[in-house]
C-alpha cells in the first residue's frame, strides 16, 4: 500500500484557517477602539473637567459590557472555540454597539433640540434662594440639552454615534466571517 508521504511544511494553509486567524486582530481592534473611547470619555471627565450628563453615563454602559465581550471573542477565536460561540460573541458586541449608536443619536437629537430629553436630564427650575441654586448645582448633573463640547461642530454624543456604528460594523463583519469559516 502506498503512503501519501510526509506532509511538507510548505503546504498552503486551508482558507478557513487563514480567515479564522484574521478574526483575532478584528476582535482586538474592536476592543482597542472601545477601550480608547471609554478612556477618552473618562479623560474628558476627570482631566478636562467636563461633567457627563445622564445620557452620557448611559452611553458608557454598552462599552463597559462590550469590552469583556470583545475579550471573550478574542479568546474564543484564539482557542478555536465552536463556531456558534464565536459568532454569538461578535453578534452580541454588534447588538450592544447598535443599541449605543441609537442611544447616542437620541442624545444628539436632544442636544440639537429635535426632541425632548428624559426628565432626568433637565435641571430643576424652581430656585427660591442662592442656597437652593448651590444645592441644585451640587445635586444635579449637567443638562443633556446642551453639548459640553463640540469638535468640528459635532458633539461628543455625535462622535459616539460614529464610533458605535463603526464598532457595530466591525462586529458584523467578524460575525459573518466566523459564520463562514470557524
Amino acid at each position: 500500500m502506498l503512503s501519501p508521504g510526509p506532509i511538507s511544511g510548505n503546504a498552503a494553509e486551508l482558507p478557513e484557517a487563514a480567515a479564522a486567524r484574521r478574526l483575532l486582530p478584528l476582535a482586538l481592534v474592536m476592543l482597542g477602539i472601545a477601550a480608547a473611547t471609554i478612556l477618552g470619555a473618562l479623560g474628558f471627565e476627570h482631566i478636562g473637567g467636563y461633567l457627563p450628563c445622564h445620557l452620557c453615563l448611559l452611553e458608557r454602559v454598552p462599552y463597559y459590557v462590550g469590552m469583556p465581550v470583545a475579550v471573550l471573542a478574542a479568546v474564543a477565536v484564539w482557542t478555536k472555540a465552536p463556531r456558534m460561540i464565536v459568532v454569538g460573541l461578535f453578534a452580541l458586541f454588534a447588538a450592544l454597539m447598535l443599541y449605543n449608536a441609537g442611544l447616542a443619536a437620541y442624545h444628539s437629537g436632544v442636544e440639537w433640540g429635535f426632541w425632548e430629553g428624559p426628565a432626568s436630564c433637565s435641571p430643576s427650575v424652581k430656585i427660591e434662594s442662592a442656597a437652593d441654586m448651590l444645592n441644585q448645582l451640587e445635586a444635579h448633573a449637567p443638562s443633556c440639552t446642551e453639548a459640553a463640547l463640540r469638535i468640528f461642530g459635532i458633539s461628543l454624543a455625535g462622535y459616539n454615534v460614529l464610533i458605535s456604528a463603526l464598532l457595530a460594523a466591525l462586529a458584523v463583519v467578524g460575525a459573518r466571517k466566523a459564520w463562514r469559516t470557524v
